[in-house]
């Protein structure tokens, strides 16, 4: 049986900000194709949305060939129809960049950048279809914004995200397709259990003690959708770390590398 209400797919479906996300269009009543490597996590995501307003779709982000086959199985249960793709898949690597393994580097380049690439290229001729109104959403990251010690490669990548996004919007406006990117601080993941460069601290423990908030994943699942149906904001910079690091960035970046973002200066409010 096939949906005729709005449908957008996520990609990290699974878990986290997808989740979320998920949870926030289902209860406005949108048809949400759930994508991830982690089916029993998507299984789990889809018992919390109303019934017959989800379907699970199993996807690594890096295939470009399995990109078709679930937007296809997708749009068989919607009617065709795919008004949003969030491009929210990702993993996180930190630490210092001569201790770095070339395996965990490529494969957080190929998932973080190389499938929102081709995710957006999957997903263009069905945002073409839906018409003014569609979007493309992609997840970056504070990180997007100011990359601090041993954050390099990660940071690469959200800076990348930031730089397709912004391409994509000029290239797509033609068709009526919103491009946009939100932009994250810090949500508790394992990746704050790693250490910050030159200490033995974990980001968790350098985050709470520069007095920085954890960005709740609901509050990202609601600048997706603002997002979504924003006709002008290109970036969302997402909670209070986020805002800051958008605004020290642009007009205090000096003081931004001298202090750090765990800095007494760059953390005050």
């Amino acid at each position: 049986m096939t949906s005729t209400c709005k449908a957008i797919f996520i990609t990290g479906g699974g878990s986290g900000i997808g989740r979320a996300t998920a949870r926030h269009f289902a209860g406005r009543g949108w048809m949400v194709g759930l994508a991830d490597v982690n089916e029993a996590g998507m299984a789990e995501t889809a018992a919390m949305l109303p019934a017959g307003l989800s379907s699970c779709h199993k996807l690594d982000v890096r295939d470009r060939a399995a990109w078709d086959v679930a937007l296809g199985d997708f749009a068989a249960k919607t009617g065709g129809r795919i008004d949003i793709l969030f491009n929210n898949a990702g993993i996180a690597a930190g630490g210092p960049i001569d201790v770095a393994k070339p395996d965990d580097i490529e494969r957080l380049f190929d998932i973080n950048l190389l499938g929102v690439f081709w995710g957006a290229q999957a997903a263009l001729p069905y945002l073409k279809a839906a018409g003014p109104g569609a979007a493309l959403i992609n997840t970056s990251s504070a990180a997007g914004l100011y990359a601090g010690p041993g954050m390099s490669a990660y940071s690469a990548t959200k800076f990348g995200v930031r730089a397709i996004t912004e391409s994509l919007d000029q290239e797509w406006r033609e068709h009526g397709i919103k491009v946009r990117a939100i932009m994250p601080g810090f949500i508790d993941t394992p990746l704050l259990m790693g250490t910050s460069s030159g200490s033995n601290r974990t980001i968790r423990e350098s985050v709470q003690e520069a007095g920085l908030e954890f960005t709740p994943v609901e509050r990202v699942a609601e600048a997706v959708w603002d997002a979504a149906h924003n006709a002008k904001r290109l970036f969302w910079p997402v909670g209070k770390t986020a805002k800051r690091l958008a605004f020290l960035s642009r007009w205090a970046p000096g003081l931004l590398r001298r202090g750090g973002l765990f800095g007494r200066d760059a953390a005050s409010d």
